[in-house]
């Protein structure tokens, strides 16, 4: 019946009308008969109502979950180092498929098991060979986008305790010289010869000495070589190393748990980057704290699929990797191009899909793009509605009417496999997660941390898919709030700076005592420089960062990202940067609008024409200003934390044009730069 509604367009009022009418006289087990729902048990309120954590003496809080008072180290006890890992999914896996690539328009190709275990050894063998060390002070550099070859470097260090320095393709030809000198590498493994060409130069220049190596994952031409050899440094063909040491084959050498693993290098958002040390142990204890509060709802097993396409070189994607290997499970990598990813997935079906909130937030403003009139949207958040209400009462599911109504395409779009989605790396919007919780019908996590920590320190408690948070700590570490008084945070009050200490801490930045010491205090607790804030129920909630606040002409401290947290949840905001100085009475700010929002947002209040038109539309600036303004009181902010101006800017901050981290963070010197005229005249028309 109501299928006929929706394709006659009858009197569909009406019929909503009569419909939730009847439903308000009927019983509830009748309701669920007729939309085959499940009986709702009180399973969702039951989780809600417990404490997701419990104190210690010291006023630090852990997991409940877990088995007394001692942190977790490991999940299993034959997977303690990330060498042992991969056997292990090797065991189990029955030398299933591992690593997946695949060419335009073609299906994914797999290696095996044993492929990528015996290539592993083959190129750790070919690095022995040209004069690396089976040590834990042989760093080898990997500087490539997600791809086979990665995991296979990256498994060739630890099958001969060596340890793996990634390199970003976005730090820039300063911070890589930096990192090459840092970590005294001579051997980098790279996909692509322009890489090799940018790391000669650093050569030539004279400004990396120690590099004698460089390992090529593609074809390149002769030429290359040639340049190579003119500066002291050999360039040889993954492939020809790998077949040296097949001919020159060592026995493993693996290492221990406490023995490092990775140099993970943040890239900051001030000055050089930070190199994090991250041991065998401190990864496997983070993602075994990941396994182990997710255990009573989801188990990893050899049939998960994972989508990899978020950078191999950040924790994030390496800890959701790690879990798949573990587990004799396959990875499936992207064609490298982020625009192709949704025919990737649908190639691929993967059940397991990390993400990142500026993702979600796009794929939520796609959806809702699509719903565009009024009587669309209305249904569309009817349906997400009743199936948030299924998610409350924790029924996780695909197969409703609304699913076959509304949302059986967008689950369509990753895959229709997905089982699993895990977000982290920047606060996720309430709003959106509670929505796709339920249009994507399966378990969607989100985690907080830091490469310090190894990559999280708190996880959604499984049962509890309300927003706003996020999650418990993990059984692997204790959390603790300290006071910020600078800022009014106090810890008695339930606030304060978010310090974490556990077996994923990390072990210090490599030959940087004094950061070091900054971060790490000395009874061994990890100081994140984030403020957070406990919930009634035990879970976190992050408020605001310490770092990056400054003060007003008047005295006022202002902590400019807790504004733009609140600012970005303006519908045509897609990004803000929010500034002040000390010498100015008020803030004011840089505003990009959605392309895909703004517009019908625009049009709504009578103001008309394209994007570019509309970026420099007054009428559209004072509209915008006010919207924020109005999320701003709402919110709770003082007077002189708003913004009293702004600038409507067309073009997002990127990665590429260097006003974003390689984790999606500002960089507010760049971006302060970057504005400097606009955000000069800015003042000077505001006083």
């Amino acid at each position: 019946m109501l299928t006929f509604f929706l394709v006659s367009g009858g009197s569909l009022w009406l019929f909503v009308e009569f419909v939730l009418s009847l439903l308000e006289k009927m019983q509830t087990q009748e309701i669920l008969r007729i939309l085959r729902l499940p009986e709702l048990g009180d399973l969702g309120q039951f989780f809600r109502s417990l404490s997701a954590t419990t104190l210690d003496s010291g006023g630090a809080r852990r997991s409940v979950i877990g088995s007394g008072p001692q942190l977790l180290t490991h999940y299993y006890d034959d997977a303690r180092t990330m060498y042992q890992v991969f056997r292990r999914g090797l065991s189990i896996s029955g030398n299933g498929p591992c690593l997946g690539f695949r060419k335009p328009n073609q299906p994914y190709q797999w290696l095996s098991y044993q492929e990528v275990a015996d290539r592993a050894e083959f190129l750790g063998s070919g690095l022995l060979q040209h004069n690396c060390k089976a040590c834990t002070d042989q760093f080898i550099g990997v500087f490539a986008q997600n791809r086979p070859e990665w995991i296979i470097a990256e498994l060739a260090c630890y099958t001969y305790s060596m340890v793996v320095v990634p390199l970003y393709d976005t730090l820039g030809p300063g911070a890589i010289r930096y990192i090459i000198n840092t970590a005294d590498i001579s051997t980098v493994i790279v996909d692509k010869p322009q890489k090799a060409v940018l790391l000669l130069e650093h050569v030539e220049r004279k400004e990396t000495p120690g590099l004698k190596l460089i390992i090529l994952m593609d074809p390149f031409e002769e030429a290359l070589k040639e340049r190579g050899q003119k500066c002291g440094v050999v360039i040889k063909s993954m492939q020809a190393v790998e077949d040296c040491g097949q001919e020159n084959h060592h026995a493993p050498v693996p290492p221990q748990p406490d023995d490092l693993s990775i140099v993970c290098f943040t890239s900051g958002t001030t000055g050089n980057p930070k190199g994090a040390m991250l041991t065998h142990g401190n990864v496997v204890a983070d993602f075994s704290g990941f396994l182990k509060v997710t255990e009573s709802q989801w188990a990893p097993t050899c049939a998960d699929v994972h989508i990899s396409y978020l950078p191999l070189a950040h924790m994030f994607e390496r800890m959701v990797q790690s879990v798949v290997y573990c587990h004799g499970g396959r990875v499936g990598f992207f064609q490298g191009d982020i625009r192709l990813l949704s025919d990737d997935m649908k190639a691929l079906c993967p059940t397991i899909f990390p993400v990142v909130p500026r993702l979600l937030n796009r794929m939520y403003d796609k959806i809702f793009s699509q719903a565009n009139t009024p009587l669309k949207r209305w249904l569309l958040e009817f349906a997400a509605k009743r199936k948030q209400a299924e998610v409350r009462s924790g029924i996780i599911r695909n197969d409703s009417i609304w699913d076959e109504l509304f949302f059986n395409k967008i689950q369509a779009s990753l895959g229709g496999c997905v089982r699993m989605i895990v977000t982290g790396a920047a606060p996720a919007s309430p709003t959106v997660l509670g929505f796709l919780r339920a249009a994507l019908g399966c378990q969607v996590y989100e985690g907080y941390g830091q490469t310090e920590c190894t990559a999280g320190c708190t996880f959604t408690t499984p049962g509890d898919w309300t927003s706003g948070h996020v999650g418990a700590p993990l059984p692997c570490n204790h959390i603790k709030l300290v006071d910020v008084e600078e800022l009014n945070y106090w810890a008695c009050k339930g606030e304060g700076e978010i310090c974490v200490r556990g077996p994923n801490v990390f072990k210090g930045y490599l030959k940087d005592p004094d950061r070091t010491k900054e971060a790490l205090d000395s009874d061994g607790w990890l100081h994140t420089g984030d403020i957070g804030k406990w919930l009634p129920a035990g879970t976190l909630k992050v408020i605001d960062r310490k770092k990056h606040i400054f003060k007003l002409a008047q005295g006022e401290y202002v902590a400019p990202e807790k504004i733009e947290n609140i600012y970005i949840r303006s519908q045509p905001v897609a990004q803000i940067y929010v500034h002040g100085d000390s010498l100015k009475a008020f803030l004011v700010g840089i505003v990009v609008p959605d392309p895909e929002v703004m517009p019908s947002w625009a049009q709504k209040r009578g103001i008309e024409g394209t994007y570019a038109d509309l970026c420099t539309s007054k009428d559209l600036k004072k509209a915008i200003l006010e919207d924020m303004v109005r999320l701003g009181k709402e919110s709770g902010l003082h007077s002189f934390e708003q913004v009293k101006a702004i600038h409507i800017h067309s073009d997002m901050f990127s990665v590429q044009n260097g006003l974003l981290t390689p984790t999606l963070k500002a960089k507010r010197p760049e971006l302060r730069e970057y504005f400097k005229k606009q955000i000069e005249e800015l003042y000077s028309i505001s006083m």
